[in-house]
């Protein structure tokens, strides 16, 4: 009935067209200075505090163990809306006030770190026991048998999900909107605002997140079967 009502007014459709033609220049600027920064930033950052925070899980020191697992508990049993709320909004109440970008990386950064800490802890764990017997019996170290031999076995398991989380990272970004960055989300909110053609927008921005994450899902493939020349 509402396609109808479209299409059979010639005026509302070239006015849609205008619409969508106008729309889709902010929000490709918004993805391009915010989106893909914000999310490339945040999934570098979480990845080196995941890679942290899976070693402590694993250490043999427990105060490391339980101050991972805290971290981890938190953050998972947690909404990253709420993080977000509380890093940009509630930490101005002990007088520490952050430009909202940064409050987007810390609050995705953490999040990324927790759930990306137990997919490498699960690649590390999974390395059969023998690799780290053949390190020790050469002379190696717990440490140069970690970063030599078993990290970058746990590495190569570890692409898929990680590759996964990095496009889920993308859709998330949508929440930043929230803490006032001016992201393509937020782009379309201000736009639909003005003009009242909500499903028009919004449905420009959901196309624009598909296709992004589409070329990621290529991409992943693409070093997938790169990283499988590697096995026999």
């Amino acid at each position: 009935m509402y396609l109808n009502s479209i299409f059979s007014d010639p005026e509302r459709v070239a006015k849609l067209m205008d619409i969508a033609k106008t729309s889709l220049q902010p929000m490709l600027e918004g993805a391009v200075t915010y989106t893909i920064p914000l999310t490339i930033i945040s999934f570098i950052v979480g990845l080196i505090l995941a890679v942290l925070t899976a070693l402590g899980r694993i250490s043999h020191i427990k105060i490391f163990r339980g101050i991972a697992r805290v971290y981890v508990s938190i953050i998972r049993g947690t909404p990253l809306l709420v993080q977000l709320f509380i890093i940009f909004y509630g930490l101005p109440n002990l007088g520490v006030t952050l430009d909202p970008f940064i409050s987007a990386i810390i609050g995705f950064s953490l999040s990324v770190g927790a759930y990306a800490s137990e997919i490498i802890r699960a690649a590390i764990v999974s390395t059969p026991k023998g690799q780290w017997e053949a390190a020790y019996s050469i002379g190696m170290s717990y440490t140069q048998a970690l970063r030599r031999i078993i990290l970058p076995q746990a590495a190569r398991v570890s692409i898929p999900p990680l590759s996964n989380s990095f496009i889920s990272l993308v859709k998330d970004t949508s929440l930043a909107s929230l803490v006032l960055v001016t992201e393509m989300f937020r782009r379309a909110q201000e736009i639909a605002s003005r003009n009242y053609e909500f499903l028009l927008v919004y449905s420009e921005a959901a196309l624009i997140y598909w296709v992004i994450c589409f070329f990621l899902s290529i991409l992943q493939q693409w070093v997938e079967k790169r990283l499988d020349r590697y096995t026999s």
